[in-house]
């Protein structure tokens, strides 16, 4: 049996401490739903109050939804939302039948823990705002030299989140932030570094982003015959000496890579021209090749395979960003 305590010399009247410990023990299922509460007799001889005062006290709780009154057998404590009928019957809870149970167990924890019931409430309206705020202004943070990469981001964080993103050079960036005091910072893990040694000293948090891990397309290029000619057209030149490297470290010297921006025709029409299969990272790529492949097609034998890469930013990078901004 829960001991209450009253303190006979505080300022908080008697009948409003026993209400706010019971109230307590219902919130944080040390009285759980369908649980008998002691008689009026029990707890007056454990608290030391008035039988009336605790009958006042059980028909605040009654009042206010906590409790019901079942005539000949007791008080209880009456269920919540999806457990039962009460005053929880939220509308979000019938599309999302579970949540509530998440939120009670969410509770629980916070209490086994140490936690009052107000300072569970605090972190709970803290976080939401939290959110709430930093979802407001999404900022993709990259170097000057690979606007291209966040280019890429801007895209599918737009398309995924369907929020507006917003392109900040790292260069920027400590400007920029000077001007919000709320905002969420999204980079690829190449470039974490810079961005979280700006962004810490104005407690404003960083998201780094795994790039999609292309298994797919290596697997294309570990069966090509050797001495095969692949291209990469990429907006970014990050990605473009990246895979140079990661093909020489796949392949050796058994392929020629060649790769371009799409804005760089030149490039672009040696490897339409030269290359047997080509890989674009993005849209604005495999636009730009499919053109220059169509401007050749009387003039070379057999034109390039166009690939397509799927994304720049790894679906599970995406599934945590929309959780952390609470858009999931």
């Amino acid at each position: 049996m829960i001991q209450f305590r009253i303190q006979p010399d505080s300022e908080i009247p008697a009948s409003n401490q026993l209400f706010n410990q019971i109230r307590f023990a219902i919130a944080s299922r040390q009285y759980p739903p369908g649980y008998k509460l002691p008689s009026t007799r029990a707890l007056a001889m454990q608290t030391g109050l008035h039988r009336n005062t605790i009958s006042k006290v059980y028909r605040q709780l009654e009042e206010e939804g906590f409790v019901e009154s079942l005539a000949g057998s007791g008080i209880y404590v009456r269920t919540q939302g999806h457990e039962g009928g009460s005053r929880l019957q939220l509308p979000i809870l019938k599309q999302y039948p579970q949540a509530y149970k998440v939120v009670q167990n969410a509770l629980d924890e916070l209490f086994n823990q140490g936690c009052s019931l107000s300072q569970a409430r605090e972190l709970f309206l803290t976080e939401v705002d939290w959110r709430l705020r930093c979802s407001a202004r999404v900022l993709v943070v990259v170097p000057s030299q690979d606007l291209g990469a966040g280019e890429l981001m801007v895209d599918e964080l737009e398309e995924a989140l369907e929020i507006p993103v917003q392109l900040v050079v790292t260069e920027e960036l400590l400007a920029v932030l000077e001007q919000t005091t709320s905002a969420t910072l999204v980079t690829s893990r190449y470039f974490i570094a810079e961005v979280e040694a700006i962004a810490a000293p104005k407690a404003v948090r960083v998201i780094p982003l795994d790039i999609h891990d292309y298994a797919k397309e290596l697997n294309l290029v570990k069966n090509l015959p050797k001495s095969s000619c692949i291209g990469i057209v990429s907006l970014s030149p990050g990605i473009l000496r990246a895979t140079e490297v990661i093909l020489h470290g796949l392949r050796g010297d058994e392929l020629l890579v060649m790769t371009a921006q799409p804005k760089d025709a030149y490039k672009l029409n040696a490897i339409i021209k030269r290359c047997e299969i080509v890989f674009c990272t993005d849209q604005i790529s495999y636009t730009s090749a499919q053109g220059t492949a169509q401007n050749f097609i009387d003039d070379i034998i057999r034109p390039p395979k166009l690939v397509r890469c799927e994304n720049y930013i790894g679906s599970h990078s995406i599934n945590l960003l929309q959780r952390e901004l609470g858009l999931a």
